[in-house]
């Protein structure tokens, strides 16, 4: 079969396409920015609260167990309540977990993390269907904008986190709680889209033409390691490059503005690569970048070289955006449908965060027994090593169904 063309038309959207972009846009800005603002203030939380490093580690855990215990329903639940309803849903608990998160005690720490992985699981999962269904011949571009401003706001949570916790009136529940603002913008964007839908797109009623299983394809199994490694990555990097920073001689609030270095640098990948990748039937020679990109940045990080310390946050950013972008990419460009790209999304980011999860915790507990960064950081390589092979099995121009 033949497979649609992701970015070959003009843009030429109507109202309520424009809508409809404005609230992926805002959905967007919600999914990093409440886990990306944890790694700065840990230090922060460990003083106030009395917690271990290890518990620290942990809070950035918890909303990746989540994406992994909901994201295989997330496509089901769609089915019965609708994509848009589903996703406006979501941004309500989102907000309601980001405010009992910030409450300042360690069970509502825990528990509102935990609401807040809950809530951010069905937008990372239903988001390139919605795109796969409104957009189907602008996914690249889509993708871009969507991912584009999702490290913008995280790069911003991740600067701002230190300064904000610094001010008497925030301290550092406050500096969590505020994005909860960010969630109540999105609420506010989706409502009319939610009263201009009569009939609410339901992902049922795209069910792809074959009954592959998932579970028994190479294929789909490569693009979900490549989608867990990306994120083990990306968490682990929000989690603990800042203390990483902080022990080669740097500021907690130069560390902070350091580590959202990565994040901005993320940016113009995040947009390139899902259009160039849109465009490209086989993506493995940008498979081949984004390790090339992540091998630099983190051997300059374990060699201490601090006097290009910009140099490597920048290559790192590089190559996590590049990274993001393919594993979203890859669960349209490997797939025929909106019903197809639910599920593959849903078993990639099921089983894949299950194996972000392990990353802030494994990072900080090896660091805890070996007492140095450096066997901690050669996690990295591994992870890049990982990410390069699963991203050549990925990049292949194949369908799931067999088809090109």
């Amino acid at each position: 079969m033949t497979r649609p063309t992701h970015t070959s038309r003009k843009l030429h959207f109507d109202r309520n396409k424009w809508l409809l972009l404005m609230g992926i846009i805002a959905m967007a800005s919600t999914l990093r920015s409440p886990l990306t603002s944890v790694g700065p203030l840990i230090s922060f939380m460990i003083d106030h609260l009395g917690i271990s490093t290890v518990l620290a580690g942990f809070l950035t855990t918890i909303p990746l167990i989540a994406f992994a215990i909901v994201s295989p329903f997330a496509p089901k639940i769609s089915q019965r309540f609708g994509l848009e309803l589903t996703l406006f849903l979501s941004i309500c608990l989102l907000a309601v977990g980001i405010i009992i998160r910030s409450l300042g005690s360690t069970p509502a720490l825990l528990a509102g993390t935990f609401l807040l992985g809950v809530a951010i699981a069905f937008g990372n999962v239903l988001l390139p269907s919605l795109i796969k269904t409104h957009f189907p011949h602008h996914m690249g571009f889509m993708t871009g904008i969507y991912t584009v401003f999702m490290n913008l706001a995280a790069s911003v949570a991740i600067g701002i986190s230190v300064p904000l916790a610094n001010i008497e009136v925030f301290d550092w529940n406050g500096a969590l709680g505020v994005w909860a603002v960010l969630a109540l913008l999105a609420i506010l964007i989706w409502i009319p889209i939610i009263r201009q839908r009569r009939t609410l797109t339901k992902v049922e009623a795209l069910k792809p033409k074959t009954s592959h299983s998932l579970w028994r394809s190479p294929l789909a199994w490569a693009v979900t390691i490549f989608m867990g490694v990306q994120s083990w990555i990306f968490f682990t990097n929000a989690a603990w490059m800042p203390a990483v920073l902080e022990s080669q001689g740097y500021s907690a609030a130069t560390a902070g503005w350091l580590s959202s270095l990565i994040q901005l640098s993320q940016l113009p990948m995040t947009f390139i690569v899902p259009v160039l990748a849109g465009k490209m039937k086989d993506q493995r020679l940008l498979v081949t970048i984004t390790s090339l990109f992540l091998l630099a940045g983190y051997i300059g990080v374990i060699s201490e070289i601090t006097s290009l310390t910009i140099l490597w946050m920048i290559l790192m950013g590089f190559g996590g955006g590049a990274g993001f972008g393919l594993a979203l990419m890859f669960f349209t460009l490997r797939t025929e449908t909106p019903q197809e790209a639910a599920d593959l999304s849903g078993m990639a980011q099921s089983i894949g965060y299950l194996i972000a999860a392990l990353g802030p915790t494994l990072f900080g507990t090896l660091f805890e027994v070996t007492a140095s960064w450096t066997f901690s950081l050669s996690l990295f390589l591994v992870a890049t090593l990982i990410l390069f092979l699963t991203g050549m099995k990925a990049g292949k121009d194949v369908l799931l169904n067999g088809g090109r």
